[in-house]
């Protein structure tokens, strides 16, 4: 069967098993190696993207589904050359170590500063209660988040504060 998946704004058209599940799509038929694929169980929260706006957990979605809609990827956050202050918080704030789980986190932490500019750190961590980090603790992970919140609120970003540039 063929589907169209519109990938951070590009349609993607392939040919495809009707029983190929979205994060495969993503990685295999797209090219795009940023969504990490863990546990195909849903318990780890690694292959997180965005469906239509919704944070779902790529593993669990068959590619069939998603046809005709807008999935978002880690990929997508950075905009304009310009990290996402999300991406920015994670560097500022070592809020990844292996590097793993951060795509899932990225999407996840995303999502709640869009619903929840100001979160505490109760509801940070059960936005992210869905996702497995064996390296950190958490506790970086929250304090980015926060950072991210934090540098959000505090207004536009002035010339020397703009983030790293990102890089292909």
């Amino acid at each position: 069967m063929q589907v169209t998946i519109t990938l951070n704004g590009t349609p993607e058209t392939h040919e495809i098993e009707s029983r190929l599940l979205l994060v495969h799509f993503i990685r295999e038929k797209a090219g795009l190696r940023g969504t990490h694929w863990g546990c195909d169980t849903s318990n780890c929260g690694t292959c997180v993207v965005w469906l239509d706006g919704k944070p779902v957990k790529s593993c669990t979605v068959f590619a069939a589904m998603a046809d005709g809609h807008e999935v978002r990827t880690v990929e997508g956050l950075e905009q304009g050359g310009q990290l996402d202050p999300v991406q920015q918080g994670f560097m500022e704030c070592h809020g990844l170590q292996c590097g793993f789980c951060t795509p899932g986190m990225l999407m996840t932490a995303r999502a709640l500063l869009d619903a929840n500019p100001d979160p505490t750190e109760h509801e940070i961590r059960e936005a992210i209660s869905g996702q497995l980090c064996r390296c950190t603790g958490y506790e970086n992970i929250v304090r980015s988040v926060r950072w991210a919140a934090e540098k959000e609120a505090s207004g536009p970003v002035t010339e020397s504060e703009k983030p790293v540039e990102a890089t292909a």
